[in-house]
């Protein structure tokens, strides 16, 4: 029977923190960690801060580091109300990894920050597997990171993640807006589904308003409500730097929050535009789905969730049919959306969609 009033004394553990859980997690963590590695990864797990090897830079001629951090929204609250946790790291990973590549950069090494409610050391370990499982997947080290436990704040099962990511990439190879010209070509990638943005609206829209529960059976998706919202994000990352060693690649834009129109006119520079066609693919049935159910005007879709597409690559007339094989080899399903055009005084958007979705 634990002991209160003035004269009690006072713990960190009666205050709502539990040290030795969190050790218990890092220990559980540790060969998840050990797997998504490099060479130039110096030591492991434990220490105050992680250390990469930067004499490997020594090869470039003037190395520029890129540096990106993001999280993944409330799509955390999905991994929760599921009960899964081992996935929701992948989303995290893709989201920083894939703002690096835009601009060229290969990513090098990530660190997370997981904060929760309370450490339960297992859960805690599986958001850790997914993260290194992403950081496998995008080729780049997970050097280390921190779990924080904020009782009174955050209830015993909340919890949220973030991470940031550093890459490198030459100085002359720097990618972006002042090397797209006239008559280049837009690839579009397909997303994986809903990637890790638009979940508020999704979440309004599928659980308030349409009350549908996370095991419905959706006969759309071929599986639950639950397992389509908690797809991981598709990390790009290797696929896009695979493009720029087997043909030249001008720019990309990873589709994220803000929608296709909005990220695609990011690298669009002034003086020019894109029309992206609509009829050059069909968003998967979720995209559909989240407009019915909350009768959700497509130009709102558009602006909130990548509608099928999460990254576009903008590249030289002539390097289409090298680049959509190189997509193909690697297990991506690409295709030209637009085209890339002067923009005439009555031009008022860098990007404009036109036509309707096929199928």
């Amino acid at each position: 029977m634990s002991e209160s009033g003035p004269g009690a004394t006072s713990t960190y553990a009666a205050a709502g923190v539990d040290i030795e859980a969190g050790d218990r997690a890092v220990e559980l963590m540790k060969e998840w960690v050990k797997k998504a590695s490099r060479p130039e990864v110096v030591g492991g797990l434990g220490g105050f801060a992680g250390l990469f090897d930067a004499s490997a830079l020594a090869r470039y001629r003037r190395p520029l580091l890129a540096s990106a951090t993001d999280g993944v929204g409330t799509k955390v609250d999905i991994a929760r109300r599921m009960g899964v946790y081992d996935t929701i790291g992948r989303d995290l990973v893709g989201m920083v990894v894939d703002d690096l590549v835009v601009c060229g950069a290969e990513p090098l090494f990530m660190t997370d920050y997981i904060c929760v409610g309370k450490v339960y050391p297992e859960r805690v370990a599986a958001i850790v597997k997914g993260i290194a499982e992403g950081c496998t997947l995008a080729g780049c080290a997970l050097v280390g990171g921190e779990t924080a436990e904020h009782p009174g704040l955050l209830g015993a099962d909340d919890f949220d993640v973030a991470g940031a990511g550093t890459g490198v990439v030459e100085a002359d190879q720097v990618l972006g807006a002042d090397r797209i010209r006239t008559g280049d070509a837009v690839i579009a990638m397909a997303s994986s589904g809903l990637h890790s943005n638009g979940y508020s609206l999704v979440r309004h829209v599928l659980f308030d308003r349409a009350g549908w529960a996370l095991d419905r059976e959706v006969p759309e998706l071929g599986r639950t409500l639950g397992e389509e919202l908690l797809e991981p994000t598709r990390i790009y990352s290797l696929d896009c730097l695979a493009l720029t060693r087997t043909t030249e690649v001008h720019a990309f834009s990873h589709i994220t929050g803000g929608g296709l129109a909005n990220n695609l006119a990011r690298v669009i520079p002034e003086g020019l535009r894109v029309v992206v066609d609509r009829s050059t693919w069909t968003p998967g049935a979720i995209f559909q789905l989240v407009g019915e159910a909350g009768s959700v005007e497509r130009l709102e879709l558009e602006k909130t969730l990548n509608m099928g597409v999460g990254m576009m690559a903008v590249v030289p007339a002539d390097s289409v049919d090298v680049a959509l094989t190189t997509l193909a080899d690697r297990g991506v399903e690409a295709w030209v959306g637009g085209e890339i055009t002067e923009r005439t005084a009555g031009d008022t958007e860098a990007v404009t969609l036109t036509g309707d979705h096929a199928g």
